[in-house]
């Protein structure tokens, strides 16, 4: 299943996203959440603090600036540039996928 979140700004998207991550994350199924932002703030909703949420979006900027690699599967995007969130969630802030694996 793949669920979007998208609105006007401060209309919610942020807190929404991180509960329904954590709340299918307890219930047992795999979770990943992308943080597609330009303002990201989903790590801290979700609990991994400051610190990991800055680390990511520097990761993001450093790929955005041509000083980082671009991944070329969906698990690299994710094993390279995620992080575990509480409740089983998978975090990564990215600003877009250019040519995803299909499927």
């Amino acid at each position: 299943m793949k669920i979007a979140v998208v609105g006007k700004g401060g209309a919610g998207k942020t807190t929404t996203s991180a509960v329904l991550a954590r709340t299918l994350g307890r219930r047992g199924g795999p979770v990943v959440a992308l943080d597609c932002d330009t303002n990201p703030n989903l790590g801290l909703s979700l609990g991994v603090g400051d610190d990991e949420t800055e680390r990511l979006l520097t990761l993001r900027d450093q790929v955005d600036d041509g000083e980082g690699e671009h991944e070329v599967t969906w698990a690299g995007i994710i094993d390279r540039y995620g992080t575990d969130a509480p409740d089983g969630v998978r975090l990564s802030v990215i600003t877009r996928i250019e040519d995803p694996e299909p499927g």
